[in-house]
């Protein structure tokens, strides 16, 4: 926990904060290596114990720069400049080293965590190149320190990496990097670095590259090149870190990202291992966003928001009695039902639509029922469409299907589809051993499709049905059992509910109290103060608080507890001794823990006890 460090904004791993020192420094941010030396800017480098001497010297020197500079400016507390692998037999005495005010710690791996505001995961420049490598060490370090203070990777940024390494968690990098390769003639870009002698002309026009040509540059003398080189490479690590700041504030790091990381096969591989690492990368993403996902890429398939959607549909989401499942094809545009296909799909339904389950079949998120097409991001996706579907698209989605199919049961199975939306309910039905019926016969649009369609359902709809209010029931109860965990919705829309509000902006009312709101531009619930007095009891999304009655928003250390499900942007119950209240979270459950600065949620409604 820390005085020093305060986070406000999540993506993934990737976030945006503050260190709070003499001078603010807003991360991420990059540091320029010279002044961390030079005891100059607001990150001091207290040095090494080789340098020093021995560990009294470096105690005596530490208790004299702290006089010097005051409590207020962070000293990386002095350290061996060892490799990560160094045997511990060696760094014993670093562990009796330590001062008041903001600090850096050196982070080795199992041993005993030192109190710091800032822990720099020291010799990760070793790590370049090698993903599996970097990656262990940084979860280790993130597994391992409180989640409010901030992480420090020196030695290893360059333009073409940096949006990796801080979706990966980075708070803090350097330009060591960036002047190093000036020295060897390397001109860094986003895109990749290059030998001076290979360029023609300057790719860029930043003010160092503005005032020469590739050819004056090549014939200046060493020093005065390497001056503008570094000059050159810091501005592009600040543009590239700029840009980055603006895709976390936007929720959008992971598309940039998704491109970005083609520039080096390492930092691909990094991508595709992270995703393996769910728990660390899902924690800190939203439960919405804003902006739309967009699936660039087969990487798309493993990426939080994802996994998640299709997890929820195999652990929370419960269909309506209905013996018909209808399998239709996702469509362009969101959500599915004002689509012109799915508006035609409706009509030839007609009458017997009150006899069907629909569940829409789409990558990369593999299946959405009717439910919950409102929910993001299944309203909040777009996918490049090439009309092919690859194999791993392909075993997704078929993956997700043959969940559903497997623990749902219907009397008839229809699938209206065509092309590979076909082949998946093939490989699926073969494996289940189902029958499935085949609506389509040419363009699932066309005339004689909708009639085939209409047509079969005519002979198979003469089970169970589902009326209007009942059916706009059903859309609540699924959003609330995804939103909350099943039997939510059971709570939030009681048998006998009244439904009241136009699509999409349905209300659910029970003996004249409204319980909750459908948000239209998430797909999620609002839940009112009677509903939460319903839901509390169940005890999970709670966020537990001091002896207070709290106003507007609630800060961190007021929290006593929450549960570690929530994720930033879910709806939240208050407890405390004084009131009750709901609001929406501002950071997750373990974060609310432990963090001691911070806004950890937006109070809507609050009830004194």
């Amino acid at each position: 926990m820390t005085q020093y460090f305060e986070v406000y904004q999540r993506d993934g791993a990737a976030r945006k904060g503050r260190l709070l020192l003499a001078e603010i420094i807003e991360t991420p941010c990059i540091l320029k290596t010279e002044k961390i030396n030079d005891n100059t800017g607001p990150i001091v480098n207290a040095g090494s114990l080789w340098e020093k001497g021995n560990v009294e010297k470096a105690k005596q020197k530490l208790h004299q720069l702290r006089s010097e500079i005051g409590d207020n400016r962070l000293i990386i507390l002095p350290h061996m400049c060892l490799a990560p692998d160094a045997p511990d037999s060696t760094i014993k005495e670093m562990e009796t080293i330590t001062t008041t005010g903001a600090i850096g710690s050196i982070y080795r791996k199992d041993r005993e965590l030192k109190a710091a505001d800032l822990y720099v995961l020291e010799g990760s420049g070793v790590f370049e190149n090698n993903a599996r490598a970097l990656l262990e060490r940084v979860l280790d370090l993130k597994h391992n320190i409180p989640d409010d203070t901030a992480v420090y990777l020196p030695n290893i940024c360059l333009p073409e990496n940096l949006a990796m390494l801080i979706y990966m968690g980075a708070d803090v990098l350097d330009t060591t990097k960036a002047t190093v390769a000036a020295y060897k003639d390397i001109y860094l870009t986003h895109a990749g670095s290059f030998h001076l002698k290979s360029l023609s002309e300057l790719p860029c026009r930043c003010s160092a590259c503005a005032s020469t040509t590739a050819l004056e540059l090549k014939k200046m003398d060493k020093i005065s090149r390497a001056q503008l080189l570094e000059q050159h490479n810091i501005n592009a690590m600040e543009a590239e870190l700029a840009l980055v700041r603006e895709k976390i504030s936007a929720g959008n790091l992971r598309e940039y990202v998704d491109g970005q990381c083609r520039t080096r096969p390492w930092l691909t591989a990094l991508l595709r291992l992270l995703d393996k690492e769910y728990e660390h990368i899902e924690r800190g993403t939203p439960i919405t966003r804003n902006v739309e996902m967009l699936a660039n890429s087969g990487d798309s398939l493993t990426r939080p928001e994802v996994v998640r959607f299709a997890r929820r549909i195999q652990e929370r989401y419960t269909p309506p009695e209905l013996n018909v499942l209808l399998l239709l094809p996702c469509s362009a545009k969101k959500p599915y039902s004002i689509s012109q296909s799915h508006q035609k799909f409706g009509i030839a339904l007609g009458k017997y639509r009150k006899f069907v389950h629909e569940v829409i079949i789409t990558s990369p998120l593999g299946i959405v029922p009717r439910e919950l097409e409102l929910t993001y991001p299944a309203a909040h996706y777009d996918v490049a469409v090439t009309g092919h579907w690859d194999a791993e698209e392909m075993k997704w989605v078929s993956r997700c299907l043959e969940d559903y199919l497997s623990k749902h049961k219907y009397t008839a199975i229809v699938a209206h589809v065509d092309g590979a939306y076909r082949q998946i309910c093939e490989m699926v039905a073969n494996r289940l051993g189902l029958e499935i019926h085949f609506t389509n016969t040419g363009s699932v649009t066309s005339h004689e499709s909708l009639r085939n369609l209409s047509k079969t359902m005519e002979g198979l709809c003469t089970g169970r049905k589902i009326s209007e209010t009942k059916r706009k029931a059903a859309m609540l109860k699924a959003i609330a059992d995804y939103q909350f965990g099943k039997g939510a919705g059971e709570i939030l829309v009681p048998d006998n509910s009244e439904i009241r509000g136009p699509f999409p902006r349905y209300q659910s009312f029970y003996e004249k109290t409204q319980l909750a709101t459908l948000i239209p531009q998430y797909g999620t619930l609002a839940v009112t103060i009677a509903g939460a007095e319903m839901m509390i009891p169940r005890n999970s999304y709670i966020v537990q608080i001091d002896d207070f009655i709290p106003r507007g928003s609630i800060l961190a250390p007021g929290i006593i507890d929450a549960d570690p499900a929530i994720r930033e942007g879910d709806e939240v119950f208050v407890v405390g001794e004084k009131a009750i209240g709901v609001g929406r979270a501002r950071m997750n459950g373990r974060e609310m823990r432990v963090s001691t600065r911070g806004q950890a949620m937006d109070l809507r409604h609050v009830k004194p006890k």
